[in-house]
């Protein structure tokens, strides 16, 4: 899920691609068998990317446009729809169509949290003497526990509706 490698970045974007490559190797160990998801790893990215998501919508988002004085960022409406549906692709059961589509989003969204110019540097450029401070509160983001998957009709409507609004499909794909 990383996207680049830069020594000059600053505390928030180190700790924020670092959760990535994280989440990024527990998406890859749950699926490491053809056509297998693996249970356990797959919950912990689940939890891990709720959190991750929480940590931005909760804490980073708002402190940007508080630095801002209170202008949002232009991206910050994407970010949201793209964190909208991967939540929603989080609740039924992992399919290959799934694993795809939460891959294919998360590949086009690091980069504009990653990339120059995206979220993570962004905040660090505007937090200056903040981000020490901002770093501890995203570091302190509780621990999530996932309910079990959910896979009525409903929530596949759900699903298809989020990916709609950010613009997506579901994919077919293999594991």
């Amino acid at each position: 899920m990383s996207t680049q490698e830069n020594t000059t970045e600053g505390p928030l974007t180190r700790f924020l691609v670092e959760d990535h490559r994280r989440l990024d190797q527990l998406l890859q160990s749950a699926v490491a068998h053809a056509n297998h998801v693996d249970q356990g790893a797959y919950t912990q990215f689940r939890a891990g990317l709720l959190r991750h998501i929480g940590m931005e919508e909760k804490i980073l988002l708002p402190a940007v446009q508080r630095l801002r004085r209170e202008e949002p960022l232009l991206i910050a409406t994407k970010l949201r729809l793209d964190h909208g549906a991967l939540a929603a692709l989080l609740m039924p059961t992992p399919t290959n169509a799934i694993i795809a589509t939460i891959r294919g989003i998360l590949k086009d969204h690091n980069i504009l949290e990653e990339g120059p110019g995206g979220l993570y540097e962004t905040c660090d450029q505007l937090a200056g003497d903040e981000a020490e401070r901002l770093l501890a509160t995203l570091q302190a983001a509780p621990e999530l526990t996932v309910m079990p998957h959910s896979d009525g009709p409903a929530v596949m409507g759900t699903v298809h509706r989020a990916l709609a609004r950010a613009g997506y499909d579901l994919r077919e794909g293999k594991i």
